[in-house]
């Protein structure tokens, strides 16, 4: 992830939190589409999910400029998703979900280059996230 790709995402969130509970229906009806049982994972209300995941999204990308404070959050979200059932594989269908459902939420605005861009920032939420879950596996099982 290069500052570039940084600032580019960043810029989206703009472009995105206009359309943020259409897209997060796109990323929830993809998600469930490649992978359904992991429609089992989530419980109550997907307008609500979706508001919370879309938030998450948000806060995380706004983070990028202070990873060091990013990075303990999404190793403990990492840590709690474990608990929640989601798999280290389940990282890759969420990536597919979420390019898609920005890809088609966003349009012609979504570039090659963003999208390169996006790619890179998921991959360090994703390795983060997965990181944490491991550690929370290691510390249970101590």
């Amino acid at each position: 992830m290069t500052p570039e790709q940084v600032k580019l995402v960043q810029q989206s969130l703009a472009q995105i939190e206009p359309i943020a509970d259409d897209a997060a229906s796109l990323f929830y009806a993809c998600l469930f589409d490649l992978d359904p049982p992991l429609a089992e994972l989530f419980h109550g209300d997907p307008r609500e999910q979706g508001r919370k995941l879309m938030h998450m999204i948000g806060l995380a990308v706004r983070g990028l400029d202070r990873l060091d404070k990013l990075m303990p959050v999404l190793r403990d979200l990492g840590a709690r998703h474990s608990g929640y059932g989601v798999n280290e594989r389940d990282y890759q269908t969420v990536g597919t979900a979420l390019l898609w459902a920005l890809e088609r939420g966003l349009g012609t605005a979504f570039t090659p280059e963003l999208k390169t861009a996006w790619s890179a920032v998921y991959e360090v939420f994703a390795d983060t996230m997965k990181a944490g879950a491991r550690d929370s596996m290691i510390v249970a099982a101590a």
